[in-house]
């Protein structure tokens, strides 16, 4: 039992919607601290308005509120459940702090008598304060940038005075570094210092001198209420100071901090802990060091909550502190939990790698059209990708490979940019690619010692980005004929895909593939151990890397494989790599349920993905998860290793739907809906012809290769017409023109940015109301899960839309041919799993706009308006384990459920905020309303046209 007895039942408070600053690594936390309480016979009640996330299935809290995150919802849960002894508000976010402190502060917790657990909400306010803090600071003895805080415009001037530029303007309680800023002259800070003061809830900004060319870190620690400290992680941001942490690349552990340092800083970590207030839980301190042999420690911030690195610090330790941090939040000591790695030793370790993790962040700048890409203090990022290695190279290499940018890792694929001043200026100016662009300066000839110069990024990792460079030209001075069997280990070593090698040697991919197995230059698996491998692991939880081979006494050679193969009948699922937009935590649902269903249906359950912040690369959600980008080298190697029945790729997105093709060409099977099926509904020419055959409308259409093409058609088809590239997600590229000109200037962009697509033209049905149907069909039946219809007319994005379900006005006739067209195309499809289409509706005739064989974006919507688990229904209906009559189905939904799109507009404020066919959102909320006289479904139907956009 836990120690605190008196606890029986606490309330979670989720993080709501996805923004940026925000995402999914709360959901990560959330999830892990439900089934840590479960797991002690408590009974969990969890608010989150987030229906797209795991967190928010019924399966994981005992009672799930898909409520607003406010104080009236709190009150109305606690008069629900009188029973509720705590609360817990360390798992969401700034969301959930912020309404925990509100709650706080009316008196809610007390009038209720509930206890508020792990954290402390005077530690809060003392690290929210930055003049408090930086007192507390002075009074321990820990050094900070010169600071001052400011609560008016002439204060602020006043300070700017004093210390001189550069600045950072930073506003108080706020997230993701919303409203920071570094100011480099006067020029601009009257501006930037207004926003500052307008962006805090209690319009305070705190300046401090900037600190630029700092090596920046960040330490993850938990505390028990024993005060035992353990330091699980310790992170360096290769980009210095001025950028905010969310938006640099990563390296852990730590690579240039020296010894004695990294103990002061342990030292000085543990004592601003203890300092700030005593509280049992996670906590994460970020410091600033200067770039001298002095290594000079100063303090940046302490957030006493789990934060956005402790998912990252947990994936790339195997520890995972938001379980044991919920644990000590109802009175456990350190020295009282299992490791949950070795499940021999305690919880009261420090991790010890063995490895290297690179994590880089993923931008969408391409969906905010005239935003700044330059980074800085606030964050604009809205995912990351984690690569694994056994060096910072491979682990590198293996993060660019993972980031679907169509890149094939650092340089090596023909992709370099050549333009020395363009290379200087995003060199000048931290641009998001600056991963890449360090290497392309190398390329050119630029001095490391300018390029540290310009970046202030250590050189040691400028050195071996040199190191990867000077390979990469060793090579190519050979063929695949004459590549010696050292110089090819080496770069698989480095971490090169065979796709670059290919590239230095002039040779195919596929001959690469070939001579590495001649050579017997085979990729090995490694457990993520946490302590490494001092004790036994038995968590299955695997990266990949390349080792020379060992002798044995007996002359045996082998390179040692710590990946076991079983005898069960195995299932891979594909993840969905980083999150973006058009592509979010939807699908980690979904891969979740994916894989529950398969262990239930007596699968061994294999995960694939490379996100360190989601449920599906919890260490204990599959049977065996391999933590490698979602890239087709990476994948064939593991489908060879484990001999699996098949490969899901229904649940992945678009990423994972990507590699439908190769699998196929390689035999491998595909469970549920085959390729050809897939690609069927992609190939716009031969889905109409099936369309046609069924009998079934669609807009009139046509394809293009170029502009020249693009303005034929358009005498064919009346304007308005909407362009698309084929096989993209979110809307990618598409637009609605409404003359040749536009037409013409879309058309050449489209393919400047996406070469050799195969782009659509639609007539637009102007006017048009827009729904939207997803199924399940096992090739002879279908059950259609939900029809929704958009509150927004036809030509804004379906992700972007207000989603009402059921639909509030289409006739009998319209549901009629919604439900007819919807069987007939899934068949028709021999759709075996799910299968999501959209309909333009005009003059009560239904039109096809596109169908979806795989779980769309709103399928985990449904399955939470409904309270049914379709996922798991469609994903044994791909196994062949059930059929669609076997299931029960049984919806239950009183009044309407409305997804409703959250955007992270506020990060880019300079853009052009109107909504078209390309997707902007970056999040979503469930509201449930009893009626269609709900005041607010009202304003959101009087404001549909508002943002429609030409």
């Amino acid at each position: 039992m836990p120690k605190n007895s008196k606890l029986k039942s606490i309330l979670i408070i989720g993080s709501g919607p996805i923004v940026i600053g925000q995402a999914c690594e709360f959901d990560y936390s959330g999830t892990q601290a439900l089934r840590s309480l479960r797991e002690d016979g408590i009974e969990t009640i969890l608010i989150n308005s987030n229906p797209a996330t795991i967190m928010t299935d019924p399966s994981m809290a005992d009672h799930v509120y898909l409520l607003p995150l406010n104080t009236k919802s709190i009150v109305k849960i606690l008069k629900e459940h009188p029973q509720i002894d705590a609360v817990l508000p360390t798992m969401g976010g700034q969301t959930a702090l912020n309404l925990c402190i509100e709650a706080d502060e009316k008196g809610i917790w007390n009038d209720f008598g509930v206890e508020i657990i792990g954290v402390d909400i005077d530690a809060i306010n003392i690290t929210e304060d930055r003049e408090q803090f930086r007192e507390l600071m002075e009074k321990i003895g820990v050094k900070m940038a010169p600071q001052a805080t400011a609560t008016s415009f002439l204060e602020g001037k006043k300070i700017a005075q004093e210390f001189g530029f550069p600045l950072c303007i930073r506003s108080s309680f706020t997230l993701g570094g919303a409203g920071a800023a570094i100011v480099y002259n006067e020029e601009d800070y009257d501006e930037l210092l207004t926003r500052g003061l307008e962006v805090s809830p209690i319009h305070e900004v705190m300046i401090d001198k900037a600190m630029m060319g700092w090596k920046e870190y960040e330490l993850e620690l938990l505390r028990d209420a024993n005060d035992n400290v353990v330091i699980i992680c310790s992170i360096e941001n290769m980009d210095p100071m001025g950028i905010h942490t969310g938006d640099s690349i990563t390296v852990a552990p730590a690579m240039t901090l020296s010894d004695s340092t990294f103990q002061k800083m342990r030292d000085m970590a543990i004592l601003m802990m203890r300092s700030i207030g005593d509280f049992a839980g996670g906590c994460n301190v970020q410091f600033a060091v200067s770039p001298d042999d002095q290594e000079d420690i100063i303090a940046i911030e302490i957030n006493p909550r789990v934060s956005r690195s402790s998912a990252l610090a947990s994936k790339a330790t195997g520890y995972p502190i938001a379980k044991i941090a919920a644990k000590l939040a109802i009175g456990y000591h350190l020295d009282e939990l299992q490791n949950q790695i070795t499940k021999s030793t305690s919880a009261l370790f420090e991790p010890t790698l063995d490895y290297v993790i690179v994590k880089i962040p993923r931008w969408n700048f391409d969906k905010f059209e005239g935003s700044d890409r330059t980074l800085g203090l606030q964050m604009k990022s809205v995912g990351e990708v984690m690569g694994i290695g056994r060096s910072f190279q491979e682990a590198l290499h293996k993060a660019t490979q993972s980031l679907e940018i169509k890149r094939n890792g650092l340089g090596a694929d023909g992709k370099e940019n050549k333009n020395y001043d363009q290379i200087i200026e995003k060199l000048t100016y931290a641009s998001w690619d600056r991963v890449f662009t360090i290497y392309d300066a190398i390329a050119m000839g630029i001095p490391l010692s300018r390029i540290h110069e310009i970046t202030k990024i250590d050189m040691w990792f400028l050195k071996q980005y040199e190191e990867l460079f000077l390979l990469q030209k060793e090579i190519s001075t050979y063929t695949i004929e004459n590549l010696d069997k050292e110089l090819l280990l080496e770069a698989k070593q480095k971490g090169y895909g065979d796709r670059q090698i290919a590239h230095m040697l002039g040779c195919l991919e596929s001959e690469v593939y070939n001579k590495r197995e001649e050579l017997g230059i085979n990729r090995v698996y490694k457990l993520v151990d946490t302590c490494a491998a001092e004790f036994k692991a038995k968590t299955p939880y695997y990266y990949s890397t390349f080792e020379s081979d060992m002798e044995t006494a007996d002359g045996k050679r082998y390179a040692d494989n710590e990946s076991v193969v079983s005898d069960k009948k195995k299932i891979i699922v594909l993840g969905s790599g980083p999150n973006r937009i058009g592509q979010g935590i939807e699908f980690d649902y979904c891969c979740v349920h994916g894989v529950l269903a398969a262990s239930e249906a007596g699968y061994e359950t294999i995960m694939i993905n490379c996100n360190p912040e989601t449920v599906s690369t919890d260490f204990d959600t599959a049977d065996k998860l391999y933590f490698e980008p979602v890239f087709w080298e990476h994948i064939y190697d593991i489908i060879k290793h484990e001999k699996p029945e098949g490969v899901i790729v229904q649940l992945g997105g678009q990423t994972a739907l990507k590699l439908a093709e190769k699998l196929d060409r390689y035999g491998i099977k595909i469970i549920g809906t085959s390729y050809q099926a897939l690609d069927l509904a992609e190939d716009r020419g031969s889905f109409s012809t099936l369309l046609k055959e069924n009998n079934i409308p669609y807009p009139e259409f046509d394809t293009a290769e170029s502009a020249e093409e693009a303005l034929k058609v358009a005498d064919k088809l009346d304007f308005p017409i909407l362009v698309r590239p084929s096989y993209v997600l979110g809307g990618q590229g598409m637009k609605i023109v409404i003359n040749k000109q536009e037409l013409e200037k879309h058309v050449v962009d489209l393919l400047r940015t996406i070469p050799n697509n195969k782009l659509l033209l639609d007539h637009y049905l102007d006017g048009a109301i827009e729904a939207e149907a997803d199924a399940i069909c096992d090739g002879e039946d279908v059950y259609i899960i939900g029809i929704m219809e958009h509150i927004e007319p036809c030509g804004i994005h379906s992700g972007d839309s207000n989603a009402t379900l059921p639909p509030f006005n289409l006739g009998d006739l319209v549901m009629e041919q919604i439900k007819d067209h919807t069987k007939k195309i899934a068949k028709a499809l021999n759709t075996v799993g799910l299968i999501n289409i959209q309909f333009a509706i005009k003059d009560d005739k239904v039109y096809i706009i596109e169908a979806n064989p795989r779980a769309s974006r709103t399928v985990p919507f449904i399955a939470k308006a409904y309270g049914e688990p379709y996922v798991n229904y469609a994903t044994k209906v791909m196994l062949g384990d059930k059929k669609v009559k076997d299931f029960n189905f049984n919806p239950k939904l009183e009044g309407y459920a409305i997804k409703q799109p959250v955007f992270s507009f506020n990060k880019f404020p300079n853009v052009n905020k109107q909504l078209g066919p390309e997707m902007k959102s970056t999040g979503e909320s469930i509201l449930f309303i009893d009626s269609l006289k709900d005041d607010e479904f009202y304003d959101l139907y009087s404001r549909r046209t508002m943002y429609l956009s030409k």
